[in-house]
């Protein structure tokens, strides 16, 4: 791949979803997939397995990382776990916008305090708010979940490609960060909510989360090439 500008700004909107329970697995997958994805996502699979060497695994291979936990509980202690993971140099973190205002308030004041104290750059908090499973949930239960991420201070939201344009009109401010991703002819596996990368970027997603699609791949990097191919005319 050419090493460019442009090349660099794909790669930071492409997080790769590494959904395993084996660290040694997750960083081999990482490396062979670097020159195309700048983000790695860490979910509950793999910080179970590896806790936060998983998150230090990929940060010191150069990647941003998206840590997927999506934290609900009472205000203080979502405040003392985003401080622990603030000090470990993530970039995002997810926070489920079913918690209310105090709880994302919280974790946006423990993130940025626990990276502030270990002198690393504060990160995200990423307010989940329909998962791409749900295909029931009303259209007023998204508008209100958007409505407490910015209230709250949030700097992102984690949304299906079907929300994007709505979640544009109320938060334009924040990060888009969107599963679901499908290149065509992909299987939906579990995800009822899909677009392909191409449609998430026109829409107006910041970062695309993209896991079995490239991960259980026979060839992952082609299906990465053809992705960069893809998004490349909507990236500016």
């Amino acid at each position: 791949m050419v090493n460019s500008e442009s090349e660099e700004n794909i790669r930071k909107r492409l997080a790769l979803a590494l959904d395993l329970d084996d660290l040694v697995a997750a960083t081999r997958m990482g490396k062979r997939l670097k020159p195309w994805f700048g983000v790695a996502k860490v979910g509950l699979e793999l910080f179970a397995a590896a806790g936060p060497e998983a998150i230090s695994a990929f940060t010191d291979m150069g990647y941003e990382v998206f840590l997927d936990l999506k934290l609900h509980d009472i205000p203080t202690t979502v405040r003392k776990a985003s401080q622990v993971i603030g000090s470990l140099g993530v970039s995002y973190l997810t926070v489920h916008t079913s918690g209310g205002v105090e709880m994302l308030s919280s974790a946006v004041e423990g993130l940025k305090a626990g990276a502030e104290a270990a002198d690393v750059k504060p990160g995200k908090v990423l307010g989940v708010t329909i998962l791409t499973s749900d295909v029931s949930a009303p259209r007023e239960e998204f508008e209100l979940r958007v409505g407490r991420a910015v209230e709250a201070g949030c700097g992102g939201l984690v949304c299906a490609v079907t929300d994007l344009v709505d979640a544009s009109f109320l938060a334009p401010h924040l990060v888009k960060m969107v599963p679901g991703i499908r290149p065509l002819g992909s299987a939906a596996d579990d995800q009822a909510r899909i677009g392909t990368p191409s449609s998430a970027i026109e829409q107006g997603a910041d970062v695309l989360v993209i896991g079995r699609a490239v991960t259980a791949a026979s060839e992952p990097e082609l299906v990465s090439t053809a992705i960069h191919a893809e998004i490349t005319p909507f990236i500016r």
